[in-house]
């Protein structure tokens, strides 16, 4: 572009950098908009017609080139719009934005106004249309009010959708037209094109410009005058000042934060909040913060815009990543199929009913109906912290400032485009309103960009006020506008000479700052010390662009811990969102480059909070914090308004020829583009400064190019760095051929698959390192919170992949709708052909025997879904589904069996939909496939509350036992969220099942359904002991869980019988995860670490009397077990709470306290006595508490010091009192608890000492024994005094029926 030169040193620091003229093209004539959606049903003035863009100046700007489809197609969404004298002409006012490649901005203002049609081609073309339709639709001569898609391209025809009466009474006019009668009218748009969002005054510009055109006489110099002014000789203000240019008549005012400040916003976010109301909008921002899909809706396009800006200007210091259009042309539709993060504005049609609204996907949306002043949440998110607090603090802002915290005050029928209502519809919904409030809310919608809507202020203003009236007919003479009649109101005089219009917008910069502020604030507290948390682990930013995706940036686990609780749900989401992703990139890069903008302010505020409190100790509390700098904020920018630091030249006559241009009222003249395409010649005083900026940046990039690397190189690193989201911000609207549309799609594939790769290996890598922390390396880095975000996530991405390209969308999710569709076909040909197995049957195995193998069903799994009726939606169900998947590990598997119906898929999906790739949809498979090596608990610990049928296996051991028993058996098993109660067992319920060598197996079977007990962690097995065949032996006890399939082995290896073992009738059995067979099932072998279980036959073996064959431990390893069962009880607690799982497994475990403190006291221990029988660990105790009380009666033990005493009392209490207990748990069993109790009480180590000196030690115990060592007991002393910090619960299942 020639012309450009000669003002490119100043051209980055434009106010403008075009203007532009959209309109009717009077060579080509009316074009149809088929991408509009053309409805040919009705009247040819409601059908969109093609507009285009007629002209912009200058031709092109190098660093911002124009694009001329983008902007016709946000210009005029809907395309040219025709109306006829009888219609409402209101001028109307919105903004777009354009989001280019690189994630930078460019806005647009626009103005659009009717202008009559001159050309008598499109006027009897026009007719024709007409008639055609009345020949064909001879119903429709009077046509009904609510339009079609085709609906005008601003006016929202809110006038017809509101007032019947006004509809009727001018049907005839308004649907028909005659070239003979009626003037045609047809929508013209001016649109300025700025690089920073100074809406206010390119709103008044643009306003000024179409005053000049209707005003009866011409403007004081031509139009291109001031045209050429805006776009070459007004500056964009410097950082931290404000600016006054001039317009047609009046001069208009613009500012621009400081460095430190907040950036730039000048769309009024009271209007945000007045749309929505304070709680509706916490909630659609806690939405955008967790990157989730939000759909805004409204008639009204710059009601679009307010809402989509203010919104994400909210988001600071974070910055949305995703797909952002905020006014999703008709044509582009189908982009609501994109299955990422969006955040996007959609026109309703008017008269529309939001459920006959179709969206592809919904399981994940967040839909505000703007009008309507209600929005939609998804199902199940976490609350933004503090939010009553926070709710309270917005609403005494917007009180402050006369807005009701409610939202929803300016109701439908005072709609934002100000088109006109009939004057009694606003007092007819509030009987009630005070001039004053209503003349406040009518000139909300008129700061709000809302010009001319003067007819509808003044009714609704002087109704029965002659005094108004007659300023009001003054100010019409006068050319003075309805804003400026605000301090007749009763506000007062204007101060300080500024105009009402000036007032408004100092109110609109004050409230819209203090608004953020507050937002600003959260954060600032929420991430005071984010720094701290940051891995700065690459030595340069070569190395570390290059490795970004291996690469660890941020210590979430710690960053967690460190946060108070009730900020977890919502943190542990947050954090794993890409907005927090790339704020902690450019943190780490800014060691590097310059810092980002908004960095650098949130760095700043975070410094100058810790100058105020050192390390405050608030930091750690969840106390509410308030912002503390309101006040300046609002003060800093009424001093920029009150003293304007810089003036731009005025507008002057340029060198143009005579003649051409001639002024014609209510006609925007063709502007000689000769003028406007060049700059000044004369290098201004600005565009000199900025010319020297501009070297100064020149000479500084080179050098750090010098330094680094390539820039392209870098710009190509930086776009790959960046994960999913960056590559599509905005659909192509210049370009909407089929080729482009399947590229986009196919970068959604590809975008899909990439974020499963990175979703499924976090979740290994996460859970990977959990269990490496549970085999001894290194430390624990995932919390169960942390792995319920990553879980919801992962539901969130197979809804995304379920919900692309439908054909037609059934119901809220996606992914449950393809498995009703699924489950339907395979019910069908069941019951056609004979019951076929379903799905791969399992191999039994040998820890299986006796539980008939569970089918994996992808049916079976949505029948116990469908039965769960605390799941009341679709989208639950569907990640119910997904849960019970992941946790069975057959998440892939149930997939691929779903997918492997491919007529149902492709009924289902268009061509381009991911399902229908084959090569990425079985990649994806694969990496879900990959999950099956680790364990989630992810469905039985969230449905807590669901009734789960168990199966109860017990298993006697062959050779020594009778299967058969005559007693009466019983099992009571509990697990982490309680216990089943005691269960009867039906009598010789037997049943046979074969091994692998066909041998014959039997045992006992109990059936019974109750409350989900969570993972399990005790079985209680006893029998009453009655008949001849009572004694037994018992090999194990298997639970499998119905629904999971998790089978829990509890081995015994011991008798329960009268004058058997040590004579129990009754044993509490610790559970272990069985292994699924290395063979049953290839993807399904690799697990997490055992749980601890019950002490199984070796060691009972080896302390028992049954032959102490067994292997013996030496000393040393017997004290490395008791340092180890201590040394794991410690770290127990030292989990969070919820993390910690079963503290009874760590007690009485194979490897727990009791099992170890078990061989200490059985060391030396002289058990077995020939033709006596065998003596147990609780005969020692029971004749040493014996000995204590004969010696206390006998007086022996009255010289004993009192604490003594008083420690010997307990003991001999804690032993009668297990001794009298109801239970027979035999001896070892009542060993068991005396330890239990012994650790829960902190009286252990206070016991231990007694028995060493009791004479029965002697007696009963070898001279080598270590309980005769001192030195070796006072170390296990010092050993078992660390477990006093911890608070022992014991489970019931162990205390039961004890009376202390």
């Amino acid at each position: 572009m020639s012309g450009t030169n000669a003002a490119s040193g100043a051209a980055p620091c434009r106010f403008a950098h075009y203007f532009v003229i959209c309109g009717i093209d009077t060579e080509t004539g009316l074009e149809p908009d088929e991408l509009a959606g053309e409805n040919f049903e009705q009247s040819p003035l409601k059908r969109t017609f093609k507009s285009k863009v007629l002209a912009h100046y200058p031709e092109n700007v190098e660093w911002n080139p124009f694009d001329q489809d983008a902007v016709n197609m946000l210009c005029m969404p809907k395309g040219l719009s025709f109306r006829t004298q009888a219609d409402s002409r209101e001028p109307q006012f919105h903004s777009f934005l354009i989001t280019r490649e690189d994630g930078s901005r460019t806005y647009g203002f626009v103005h659009t106004f009717y202008e009559e049609v001159t050309s008598p081609q499109i006027c009897s073309a026009m007719q024709t249309l007409y008639q055609m339709h009345q020949a064909e639709n001879p119903s429709s001569a009077t046509p009904s009010s609510s339009s079609s898609s085709s609906m005008d391209s601003l006016a929202s025809s809110l006038d017809e959708a509101d007032s019947p009466s006004s509809s009727s009474c001018r049907s005839a006019a308004c649907g028909g037209y005659d070239a003979s009668r009626d003037t045609l009218y047809v929508s013209k748009a001016l649109c300025l094109i700025t690089p920073m969002p100074f809406m206010h005054g390119c709103l008044r510009f643009l306003s000024q410009m179409h005053r000049a055109v209707t005003a009866a006489s011409p403007p004081p110099l031509p139009l291109e005058s001031y045209v050429h002014n805006i776009l070459y000789e007004v500056p964009l203000p410097p950082p931290g000042r404000s600016l006054k240019f001039h317009g047609v008549y009046e001069p208009i005012v613009c500012q621009r934060p400081g460095p430190g400040e907040l950036p730039l916003a000048d769309f009024p976010l009271g209007q945000t909040f007045t749309l929505l109301g304070v709680e509706n909008l916490v909630q659609l921002f806690n939405c955008t913060l967790l990157e989730m899909q939000i759909l805004l809706y409204s008639q009204d396009y710059q009601r679009l815009m307010t809402v989509a800006e203010g919104i994400t200007t909210l988001l600071f210091p974070f910055q949305w990543q995703h797909v952002y259009v905020p006014i999703l042309p008709a044509s582009l539709l189908h982009f609501l199929d994109a299955p990422v993060p969006y955040l996007m504005g959609l026109q309703s049609k008017e008269g529309t009913d939001r459920s006959k609204l179709e969206l592809p996907q919904e399981a994940n949306l967040c839909f505000v109906d703007i009008d309507n002043h209600c929005i939609e949440l998804p199902e199940d998110f976490p609350q933004f912290p503090n939010k009553p607090e926070f709710i309270q603090e917005l609403s005494e802002v917007l009180l402050r400032y006369g807005i009701s915290p409610v939202g929803g005050a300016p109701p439908t029928s005072v709609p934002t485009s100000s088109t006109t209502t009939t004057p009694g519809s606003v007092s007819t919904r509030h009987p009630g309103l005070k001039s004053q409030q209503a003349l406040r809310e009518l000139e909300d919608d008129g700061r709000n960009g809302n010009l001319g809507g003067e007819q509808l202020a003044v009714l609704e203003l002087l109704q029965g006020n002659a005094t108004l009236e007659r300023l009001q007919a003054l100010a019409k003479r006068t050319g003075v506008r309805v804003e400026a009649l605000r301090g007749v109101g009763g506000e007062g005089e204007a101060q300080g000479g500024r105009t009402a219009v000036e007032e408004e917008e100092l109110r609109n910069a004050k409230l819209n700052v203090q608004l953020r502020e507050v937002f600003a604030s959260r954060f600032t507290t929420m991430f005071a010390d984010y720094e701290a948390f940051v891995i700065q682990s690459a030595p340069d930013l070569e190395s570390w662009l290059t490795n970004r995706e291996q690469m660890h940036n941020f210590d979430k686990a710690s960053f967690l811990s460190d946060q108070p609780e009730p900020y977890l749900p919502f943190l542990s989401h947050f954090i794993e969102t890409q907005m927090f992703a790339t704020f902690i990139d450019n943190k780490i890069m800014s060691q590097w480059e310059e810092k980002e903008p908004l960095l650098r302010v949130f760095d700043g505020r975070i410094d100058k909070a810790r100058l105020y409190n050192v390390r405050a100790p608030s930091l750690r509390s969840s106390n509410y914090q308030r912002c503390t700098i309101l006040k300046e904020s609002a003060q800093a920018i009424e001093q920029r308004l009150m003293k304007i630091d810089h003036t731009a030249i005025h507008p002057h006559l340029l060198d143009m020829k005579i003649g051409q241009g001639k002024y014609e009222q209510g006609f925007f003249p063709k502007l000689q583009s000769d003028v406007l395409s060049v700059g000044p010649t004369n290098n201004n005083r600005w565009s000199n400064r900025t010319a020297t900026a501009q070297r100064r940046k020149d000479r500084h990039r080179q050098q750090t190019e010098h330094l680094t690397l390539d820039n392209d190189l870098k710009e190509k690193y930086m776009q790959e760095a960046r994960s999913l989201g960056k590559n599509l911000r905005q659909p192509k609207l210049s370009d909407l051929s089929p080729a482009v549309i399947a590229q986009t799609n196919w970068k959604f594939v590809e975008g899909l698959l990439k974020e499963c790769r990175m979703k499924t290996k976090r979740m290994l890598v996460e859970k990977m390192g959990r269990e490496a922390v549970e085999l001894g390396h290194g430390e624990a880095n995932i919390t169960g919170l942390e792995e319920n975000t990553l879980i919801a996530s992962l539901c969130d991405l197979l809804e995304r992949i379920w919900s692309h390209g439908l054909q037609v969308k059934q119901g809220k999710s996606a992914l449950w709708s393809h498995l009703l569709h699924y489950q339907a076909r395979e019910e069908k040909l069941e019951q056609q052909e004979s019951p076929v197995s379903n799905g791969p049957e399992r191999r039994k195995s040998e820890s299986s025997i006796g539980m008939p193998s569970l089918r994996a069903s992808v049916i079976q799994d949505m029948r116990h879904i469908q039965s769960m009726g605390e799941i009341k939606t679709d989208v639950g169900r569907a990640r119910a589904w997904i849960r019970l998947s992941l946790e069975k590990k057959l998440l892939s598997q149930h997939l691929k069996q779903l997918l492997s119906r491919q007529a149902l898929t492709k009924k289902l999906y268009k061509r381009y939909a991911f399902l229908r790739c084959e090569e990425e949809k079985e990649q994806f498979l694969f990496h879900l496939l990959s999950l099956n090596t680790v364990d989630y608990f992810c469905f039985t610990s969230v449905f807590t509350t669901i009734m789960i049928p168990y199966r109860a296996v017990i298993i006697p051991i062959k050779k020594l036992s009778n299967a058969m028993t005559t007693s009466n058996p019983w099992v009571c098993v509990s697990g982490e969220l309680g216990d089943s109660g005691v269960r009867q067992i039906t009598k010789n319920v037997l049943e046979m099942t074969f091994d692998s060598a066909f041998r014959p197996h039997t045992h006992i079977v109990a059936m019974f359904k109750c409350q989900n007990l969570g993972k399990l962690t005790t079985v209680q097995l006893g029998h009453d002991n009655s008949g001849l065949l009572a004694k037994w032996l018992v090999d194990c006890v298997m639970v499998r869980n119905e629904i999971t399939g998790h089978t829990y082995k509890f081995p015994c290896g011991r008798w329960l019988g009268k004058g058997v073992d040590d004579g129990s009738l009754e044993r509490v059995l610790i559970g272990e995860l069985a292994l699924p067979n290395a063979d049953e099932d290839s993807g399904r072998g690799c697990r997490t670490p055992d749980m601890q279980h019950s002490p199984g036959q070796t060691r009972r073996v080896s302390i028992t009397s049954m032959g102490g064959r067994g292997y013996k431990p030496t000393s040393a390893q017997i004290q490395e077990a008791i340092g180890e069962a201590v040394n794991s009880i410690c770290k127990h607690f030292h989990k969070p709470e919820k993390e910690r799982g079963s503290l009874t497994i760590l007690l009485c475990g194979e490897v727990g306290l009791v099992g170890a403190l078990e061989q200490f006291f059985h060391n030396g221990f002289k058990s077995a006595r020939l033709f006596q029988k065998t003596v147990f660990v609780w005969d020692f105790v029971e004749k040493a508490v014996a000995y204590m009380e004969s010696a206390d009666q006998m007086g022996d033990m009255q010289e004993t010091a009192e604490p003594l005493g008083l420690t010997c009392v307990s003991l001999c209490h804690y032993v009668s009192a297990i001794n009298s207990s109801p239970r027979n748990i035999g001896k070892d069993g009542k060993f068991q608890l005396l330890v239990c109790l012994g650790a829960r009480d902190r009286l252990l180590i206070q016991w231990l000492p007694l028995l060493v000196e009791c004479p029965v030690i002697q007696r009963m115990y070898e001279e080598s024994a270590l309980l005769r060592d001192r030195t070796t007991v006072n170390a296990l002393i010092a050993v078992l005094q660390t477990l006093h910090d911890f608070p022992i619960t014991l489970e019931a299942s162990l205390v039961k029926g004890i009376d202390l």
